[in-house]
């Protein structure tokens, strides 16, 4: 009797696995004995049978063309064709595209309403993207995803052991349906691929956690297009996923995202890469490479940048400018208002200036969307074309990221996300920073001309991310605090050297300067990193080669502050955010002395018949930020610590500690602007009009949070270091003590604001003394978070000194005090203080 048969009969659903399991029973036999037996026994005759027909089987599951796409199915051809037949999908893959890398990238085409989740809530924003590597192997296809953080040239000793231990993970794996008619090509269906949960196309992990998503529903799940293109292909789905935290409707149990999925083919040869250099600011690809030296690991970082050959390359080399072979293209968003278009496309249009610098005009360009009536095919979530997409979004902001190919750093494509609302966040900066020297700023409602100007300069800074530039934030620093005081100046120069600063308006000028220039503008420091990023070499030139020039180009002006690099993050008080000027007391002081025209005329500078009070409320709590910025710009120079870059071979101080009298005059500032009552903003009118008694508290938190960030054990292990470093010349913990408690503790009688004040000096220094737990050392040093030990220090002992004194003081101020209150107020301070010194008491 042949087991084999019948038992395949009657448990056909079984797996094969199963049955070899079960088989040594039904034939009387251990599963050891069977083993052993094979190939000449029963069982081994039996499972070669098996073996034979399932070859044989799978073998003809690769079918003829004409039996999976029938006669007349419509090609969409392209990168790979597509077909649809039934409502199943299948790519017909060339052999010639095998082993390309292709770009791929994920949008979201639609959302929720009311989704919540920080780049991951609206129709074009990005949810991954990576590259994939189409494989053959038998009659399969592979999805691998290779990893570029790790190169060794195919020349190198290390080629081969890196090779060894970088093994390519397989997303996916497809069964070869057919082979092309013409047999250059394989056919595999991505129906069930397309419709699932995929490694690199599925929802953000953040999403994902925030509510509760489970998984993808594919019975609520299909592919709604896929449509190839010359060098790419386009699948748009849409996806159910189970959730029980819904944004709006809980009732429903899932949530319906539209996703749009882009496979770019990346060039055969990847372009030259250009090596950072870190006196300008651009987004790299990094790379550990195992091939530059045979006794360490070099790591290395490619800026992120377009692609830019000029068409006539002698006369580039004569030094004329020329048009590139291909323009950098933006479109306009279709959604986006009608009004605000053509702003946003001057603002893209504006970096024409800073590509001459490299030699090119008409480098970049923006334009309106085509209509579908003029290009039926285009779509703005297609990975060929970059966008400026507007998001009906409450959100304050705009951003602009890249996609670049991860071998080289070439930019592909961009989309940049334009939150409606940053036009609110717009209008409040403008109006607290210049509606003291600028009626335009003034009124319920500024002009639409007015915005538009606003428009265009947000448009500008974000496009500069897009090619490759990140926030150079020592920039603001460049120029004299006086400087932008003058017409003259500022009419050419605007408020700093470069967009990419968070230099907002100018906020300096008084209104007797007749400054009208108040805005940021593409400047020379722009110019200068686009001809770094930009410029072109023709010929072979190795990358190493190209950077003895582009670095030698940048040492020239690395003595310029007009060039001055700032990164982001960095602890030196150059290169701060929302800052102006190459004096933080100096165009401070400015700043609150035009918040002090303001604020009396908020009503009448925002009013409008029959309007609600909340946009003075609004206007008066935005004053107030913006005069703790202005605070913080001065708080940044107490233990503020220089970075200047250099290489081995230039002279002086890469690291140096801020001159000892900027930082007195620090102090002095915060003493007489924030430790001295700002009476200012307590407005009576202003007041009775907005206040719901909540003042007081946030003055007197304001204060003591400015102490608090004074009195920061960071800054006080920096101040330790400048003195062993710099001796006399240093400003020391024991020079900002003196000089702090000298004005809270002065003569004065003290108010209620004063008196909080005292307490809370007194309750940080106890702090001080009691902190036991060592911060180490780490990245974050670089940021400011420098590392100390409370225990082993110095500090506690300067603490415990300064306590005494102050212990002094307040009772001396006891002793004469006459008023009830006050003396209270001494004896509690006193009793405090005992109480931090004897804590054993």
């Amino acid at each position: 009797m042949n087991f084999e048969s019948t038992f395949k009969q009657k448990n056909s659903s079984l797996t094969r696995a199963a049955f070899f399991l079960l088989f040594p029973v039904l034939i009387g036999g251990t599963a050891f004995a069977q083993q052993t037996k094979w190939p000449g026994s029963i069982a081994g005759k039996a499972v070669q049978d098996t073996t034979a027909k399932n070859a044989a089987s799978k073998k003809s599951t690769i079918k003829k063309f004409s039996e999976i796409i029938p006669a007349g199915t419509k090609a969409d051809e392209g990168l790979f064709n597509v077909y649809k037949v039934d409502q199943k999908y299948f790519f017909e893959i060339p052999d010639s595209l095998l082993g390309r890398d292709l770009l791929v990238v994920t949008r979201f085409t639609q959302t929720p309403v009311a989704l919540r989740e920080s780049r991951a809530q609206y129709g074009g924003e990005m949810l991954n993207n990576q590259v994939w590597n189409w494989e053959k192997h038998d009659k399969q296809i592979f999805i691998r995803v290779p990893n570029f953080k790790f190169v060794a040239d195919k020349s190198s000793d290390l080629h081969q052991a890196l090779e060894n231990s970088n093994a390519l993970p397989i997303l996916a794996a497809f069964d070869i349906k057919a082979f092309s008619t013409n047999g250059k090509g394989v056919l595999i269906e991505v129906t069930d691929f397309y419709n699932g949960d995929i490694p690199g196309m599925s929802l953000p992990e953040g999403l994902k956690k925030t509510y509760k998503i489970a998984g993808i529903d594919n019975t609520r799940s299909f592919i709604d297009t896929a449509k190839s293109f010359p060098t790419n292909i386009e699948v748009k789905t849409v996806k159910t996923y189970r959730s029980p935290e819904l944004p709006t409707d809980k009732t429903v149990g899932a949530m319906t995202f539209g996703l749009n999925t882009s496979m770019l083919l990346l060039p055969k040869e990847p372009m030259k890469a250009r090596l950072e250099n870190k006196r300008i600011g651009y987004f790299t690809e990094r790379q550990l490479d195992f091939g530059v030296s045979d006794k360490h690991v070099t790591p290395t970082a490619y800026i992120q940048r377009w692609k830019l050959e000029p068409k006539d390359e002698a006369a580039y080399s004569r030094g004329e400018l020329v048009e590139p072979k291909k323009q950098i293209v933006y479109y306009i968003d279709p959604a986006t208002p009608k009004k605000w278009v053509p702003f946003l496309i001057q603002g893209v249009n504006d970096w024409n200036t800073a590509f001459e610098a490299a030699g090119f005009k008409n480098a970049i360009v923006a334009k309106e969307a085509p209509t579908p009536q003029q290009d039926p095919e285009f779509s703005t979530e297609d990975a060929r074309y970059s966008v400026i997409r507007y998001f009906a979004s409450s959100t304050e902001n705009a951003y602009g990221p890249r996609i670049a190919d991860p071998r080289s750093g070439e930019i592909m494509e961009s989309h940049i996300g334009w939150y409606h609302n940053v036009m609110s966040l717009l209008r409040s900066w403008f109006f607290v920073q210049t509606a003291a020297i600028n009626p335009q700023a003034r009124g319920a409602e500024i002009s639409d001309a007015q915005m538009g100007q606003l428009v265009r300069f947000v448009s500008s800074h974000e496009v500069g991310h897009t090619l490759g530039l990140l926030h150079n934030f020592g920039s603001s620093a460049a120029f004299p605090v006086d400087s932008l005081r003058s017409k003259t100046f500022t009419a050419k120069y605007g408020t700093a050297p470069s967009i990419m600063d968070y230099a907002r308006f100018n906020y300096i000028a008084q209104p007797a300067d007749g400054v009208t220039e108040i805005y940021p503008k593409i400047g020379a420091y722009d110019q200068h990193a686009i001809k770094f990023g930009y410029t072109y070499f023709p010929g072979d030139n190795s990358s190493k080669e190209e950077k003895k020039a582009l670095d030698a180009m940048v040492l020239k002006k690395a003595k310029d502050p007009l060039y001055f690099y700032g990164k982001q993050g960095s602890i030196d008080p150059r290169a701060q955010s929302e800052d102006l000027g190459d004096n933080a007391m100096k165009a401070s002081t400015y700043g609150i002395e035009n918040l002090k025209r303001i604020l009396p005329n908020l009503e009448k500078w925002t009013y409008e018949p029959g309007k609600e009070l909340e946009d003075v409320n609004d206007l008066y709590y935005e004053v107030i930020r913006q005069y703790r910025r202005y605070v913080n710009h001065v708080l940044a120079n107490v233990s503020g610590l220089q970075e200047d870059v250099k290489t081995v071979d230039e002279p002086g101080a890469v690291y140096s500690y801020t001159p000892k009298a900027k930082q007195q005059q620090a102090v002095a500032f915060l003493n007489k602007q924030v430790f001295s009552t700002p009476n200012w903003l307590l407005n009576p009118s202003i007041l009775a009009r907005v206040d719901y008694g909540v003042v007081n508290h946030r003055i007197t938190e304001m204060q003591n949070q400015v102490l608090t960030s004074l009195l920061e054990t960071y800054g006080f292990a920096r101040m330790i270091d400048d003195e062993t470093k710099n001796g006399a010349n240093a400003y020391t913990v024991n020079n900002l003590l003196t000089d702090l408690r000298g004005y809270i503790f002065n003569s004065e009688i003290p108010d209620v604001f004063k008196r909080a004040l005292q307490r809370s000096y007194a309750d940080r220094l106890g702090v001080l003394l009691k902190l036991d737990k060592p911060v180490v050392e780490s990245g974050y040093a670089i940021m400011g978070i420098t590392p100390y030990n409370p225990n082993i220090s110095d500090m506690r002992l300067m603490v415990r000194s300064e306590l005494k004194k102050l212990q002094a003081s307040v009772k001396a101020s006891q002793a004469s005090a006459t008023n009830p209150l006050i003396k209270s107020h001494y004896e509690d301070l006193a009793d405090r203080i005992y109480k931090m010194l004897n804590p054993k008491v």
